[in-house]
């Protein structure tokens, strides 16, 4: 997916470094908890806690991968532009400085798996190609307000 993986790259969102974080991730905090548990149940550890404070906190260190605030991207990027990224796939584009012409919509729906029904529809086709974008910007660890996805 080169043109989808572009709109990915400029949000931080790069697909291949999801793949490979989700693969190390189940690692991770295994390795984590191996070496934080002798430490919390050491008597040094102890010696230095206060009465009454657990060593809980220390076993809920290790967190997911956390999401990626294209949201906050976005409007940065708007701030003083007459865009509006959340309802048109032009404007995202152009806020992203990809490409936005025809063809290259054109191009990223077919890419994405639009249904010919709409391809023949400038209209239809970018609707529907703003809100796939968005699907997967936000399937991909993008943080998308769930209005913008219905």
């Amino acid at each position: 997916m080169g043109f989808f993986n572009t709109i990915l790259e400029k949000l931080g969102l790069k697909k291949e470094k999801s793949a490979e974080a989700s693969a190390a991730a189940p690692a991770a905090p295994a390795e984590k908890k191996a070496t934080v548990a002798p430490a919390a149940t050491a008597k040094p550890h102890a010696a230095v806690m206060d009465k009454g404070e657990k060593d809980e906190p220390m076993a809920a260190a290790p967190k997911a991968i956390s999401e990626v605030d294209v949201v906050s991207q976005l409007e940065k990027l708007a701030a003083g532009k007459e865009l509006n990224w959340k309802v048109s796939i032009v404007d995202l584009l152009k806020l992203l400085d990809i490409d936005s012409s025809r063809e290259a919509r054109t191009e990223l729906a077919k890419e994405l798996n639009c249904p010919a029904d709409m391809m023949s529809d400038s209209a239809r086709m970018n609707t529907w190609l703003h809100k796939e974008v968005l699907r997967k910007v936000a399937a991909n660890g993008g943080n998308i307000p769930k209005e913008l996805l219905d």
